[in-house]
């Protein structure tokens, strides 16, 4: 492994890069460059190491120019290490340029499939044996890092002294269908209070609709937006603050030019930044492989969208008896067509989607069995992860004390994350 270091805001910070294989079932083939930065508060040297897992999938982990929020918390008790998971930030990444130069999209796809939270385990367990000398870490997981957690705890228990989730229980057995149905009725739940918070957004939206039915606008990125595309702005439905970012986007959409009414270049710039996923490609592309367990998910998010009709791909926005509603955390295969990010590895998705390979992630009969103190904090109204599914696992995992709360939405680490933290350390410590 090597190593460099520098002072950052009265802390020392490490940075390491490590080799890994691609595959770790074939360690003596292809690798990886796994990179960590570990921050060390002056004082702190023989604190105990946690790894920080990033929400994603295809998220890096946090660069803080400035020391505060969860992070701050944390390394009262740790030194913290900040993990690029394989693909992200510093890490050999894993975008557009990268994999389409595997080869095909069957070379692709198989390349892919090599970046779930299984792998990621793999990864965080070769670097702790470097760090710390084969003694366990604790490990602290947002969204999609709670998965990783809780694979970690299925594959690895015995490299964990503890655990933090925060928003991130994932379900151990339900399909994909079964979780976007939950997201999908969270979604709409939240769009009725966004529309009951500002009712004049629906006429918007429904504006909006129609006018793109009838009228080419460009993203700054070159292509057509589409209502459907629009839509999908809700995703910031599920943030402490996406309900006013939302209608500050909504407030003042067309500028007339010539006599004729059309989007402004501000608010088309807005939109693009929301929906693009220029640099967020492994996201969209592994989104619905993380709740593959031995199944294909076959696009699941489109298949189950008609049984919507608040958010149904082909709702009219000029029929008033239906609300005319926001999509949410979904990605579709046309999206990938849509986006000129996601267009290269179109047909590479297509193929994630079709397989049924994927080896399960969680082990149900070592999570009963668990001996590692676990802390989750379970957010009520989560419209990505939804609460049902939380607390079944909950219920599953030994040792595992919740926080059951209707203070924060999904983001509640970034909005609060020194409470957060104070109450999950207490718990886990039991």
């Amino acid at each position: 492994m090597d190593t460099t270091s520098y002072r950052l805001d009265g802390h020392d910070v490490f940075e390491h890069r490590l080799t890994v294989p691609l595959d770790h079932a074939d360690p003596a083939g292809e690798t990886l460059t796994l990179f960590a930065r570990e921050i060390v508060r002056d004082g702190g040297a023989d604190l105990p190491h946690l790894v920080w897992f990033q929400g994603g999938p295809g998220g890096r982990a946090d660069r803080p120019a400035r020391i505060g929020g969860w992070l701050d918390r944390a390394l009262r008790d740790y030194r913290v290490v900040l993990l690029d998971q394989r693909g992200t930030g510093a890490s050999t990444p894993a975008d557009a340029v990268t994999v389409t130069a595997r080869g095909d999209a069957a070379a692709q796809a198989a390349y892919l499939a090599h970046f779930r939270a299984d792998a990621i385990v793999a990864d965080a367990e070769a670097l702790r044996r470097e760090l710390t000398g084969g003694r366990p870490w604790a490990a602290l997981g947002q969204s999609f890092g709670g998965f990783v957690i809780t694979a970690y705890l299925s594959a690895a228990p015995e490299g964990l002294s503890a655990a933090y989730i925060t928003g991130g229980l994932p379900a151990l057995t339900a399909s994909a269908e079964d979780v976007y149905r939950l997201t999908y009725a969270k979604t709409a739940r939240r769009n009725v209070q966004y529309f009951a918070r500002y009712p004049a957004d629906q006429a918007r939206l429904r504006e909006l609709a129609r006018h793109l039915a009838d009228t080419d606008e460009r993203l700054p990125t070159g292509e057509r937006l589409t209502a459907r595309r629009l839509r999908q702005v809700g995703i910031r439905l599920g943030a402490d603050l996406g309900f006013d970012a939302l209608h500050y986007l909504f407030e003042d959409p067309f500028v007339t030019v010539g006599g004729t009414r059309r989007l402004s270049r501000a608010f088309l710039a807005d939109v693009g930044a929301l929906v693009s996923y220029a640099g967020r490609e492994l996201y969209a592309a592994l989104h619905e492989a993380i709740y593959a367990q031995g199944a294909a998910t076959h696009w699941a998010a489109q298949r189950v969208r008609g049984e919507f009709p608040t958010m149904a791909e082909d709702a009219d926005p000029a029929w008033p008896g239906t609300p005319y509603h926001l999509t949410g955390e979904h990605i579709y295969p046309w999206q990938l067509r849509e986006d000129p990010a996601l267009a290269p590895l179109a047909a590479a998705a297509d193929l994630l989607a079709a397989k049924e390979d994927f080896p399960r992630l969680y082990d149900r009969e070592v999570l009963a069995r668990n001996t590692v103190p676990v802390a989750a904090a379970v957010y009520v109204d989560d419209m990505f992860v939804p609460v049902e599914l939380s607390l079944e696992t909950a219920r599953t995992i030994r040792k595992l004390r919740p926080w059951v709360t209707n203070e924060y939405q999904h983001d509640g680490i970034r909005v609060d994350g020194e409470r957060i933290l104070d109450r999950l350390f207490a718990l886990a410590r039991g």
